[in-house]
């Protein structure tokens, strides 16, 4: 058998996040604590209250990796080996640092200003996020291309059935009927800040090239797979480049899933809140197991179904 930890990306945070972990294990307390002082804000009381900076990206992203390397601690601590790793978007971040890539103190510092400069890249508003249900890419790209292919743009392979676009909110607006028209189940507007995972992100993607110049890259303790090519990476000198283009390249998340599976994956544990990356493998395959773990009653019911 072998495991990979999956790790959630933006959208999956919600507020209490991690606060039962936090009381009951020294080992999450201590994850939040170095957090907070890394990043000289407590990000443990925006997760565990009603503190609305949760859902705005500069906070949302170090408060997912936050609590998604508390798991994973945890979630080692209780004696389960991980082989490889992976995580959806900001989750790749998760995944980096599980795998001793990244220091978690520099990463969470690293996301807040990832997710400043992707905020300022394409102000609120001006750009949107539309899930499109059950419509083939090439189908999703020609109506694409009859609207403007220079302003949205395919973001997500989330799982079979389900793609997302992104682009300029204009163009995203006229492309959603057309792809009903073209046969898509359900197209569905997302609840998210910007265009993600799309060319329009090249100022962020530049900025955070200068960030990441400045932090130490680790070795390898296991394998990551790319969002960007759905295949592990090659060596440490390929973080730097790969994290560059992933901010404005789509996200290959059920290919990366396909890439597990074909190295011998058979049981996928997702770190974090929510259980979105738990859904899409299991529409990706019911052959093997997925199990979301964000607080005690998920760890145990994982650590039941890995016996």
């Amino acid at each position: 058998m072998k495991t990979a930890f999956i790790f959630s990306g933006q959208g999956a945070q919600h507020p209490g996040m991690g606060k039962e972990l936090y009381e009951n294990y020294d080992v999450c307390k201590a994850v939040f604590d170095e957090a907070d002082e890394a990043l000289g804000l407590k990000i443990s009381e925006i997760c565990f209250g009603e503190d609305p900076r949760l859902n705005e990206t500069e906070f949302t992203q170090p408060a997912i990796l936050t609590m998604s390397t508390a798991v994973e601690r945890l979630v080692k601590q209780q004696g389960i080996k991980v082989d490889f790793a992976a995580g959806l978007s900001l989750g790749e971040y998760s995944a980096l640092v599980c795998a001793g890539v990244l220091d978690f103190a520099e990463a969470v510092k690293l996301v807040r200003k990832r997710g400043r400069f992707m905020t300022d890249a394409v102000p609120s508003g001006v750009g949107a996020m539309s899930a499109v249900i059950n419509l083939d890419a090439e189908k999703i790209q020609e109506v694409l291309n009859s609207v403007d292919p220079e302003r949205v743009f395919i973001a997500n392979y989330n799982c079979p059935g389900q793609i997302a676009i992104a682009g300029y909110a204009e163009e995203v607006a006229k492309a959603e009927p057309l792809l009903s028209e073209a046969g898509a189940r359900k197209v569905v507007r997302l609840n998210v800040s910007g265009p993600f995972h799309t060319p329009l992100l090249k100022p962020a993607s530049d900025k955070l090239k200068v960030e990441l110049e400045g932090i130490n890259i680790g070795d390898f303790d296991v394998p990551v797979v790319s969002n960007l090519t759905a295949k592990t990476y090659p060596s440490k000198d390929d973080v730097i480049p790969t994290l560059v283009k992933q901010v404005m390249s789509p996200v290959k998340w059920e290919q990366s899933v396909r890439e597990l599976m074909d190295e011998g994956v058979d049981t996928f544990l997702e770190m974090g809140p929510g259980k979105t990356l738990t859904g899409f493998v299991k529409k990706v395959s019911r052959q093997v197991g997925a199990f979301n773990i964000e607080d005690i009653g998920t760890l145990e019911k994982a650590l039941g179904g890995l016996k």
